[in-house]
């Protein structure tokens, strides 16, 4: 092996897993979501951020959709 490399040859390309990098964003969830992913993410022995993420990826494989609707006061 070398001491020392010239990289200043080398062409530069764009990051392949550019596209699959994740955006941080900030949410705002009940203390009770919460505590449910992480309950279910040390049984799976994931972080609970990851395991909030891989259960939004499949509704998104799923092409699930929420149904809100809000039942009006007597």
């Amino acid at each position: 092996m070398k001491a020392e490399y010239d990289l200043s040859k080398m062409k530069s390309r764009k990051n392949p897993y550019a596209a699959k990098l994740k955006k941080p964003v900030t949410m705002r969830l009940s203390e009770d979501v919460i505590a449910y992913f992480k309950r279910m993410a040390e049984e799976a022995g994931v972080p609970y951020q990851s395991l909030i993420n891989l259960y939004l990826r499949d509704c998104v494989a799923q092409h699930r959709k929420i149904d809100i609707s809000w039942q009006a006061k007597p």
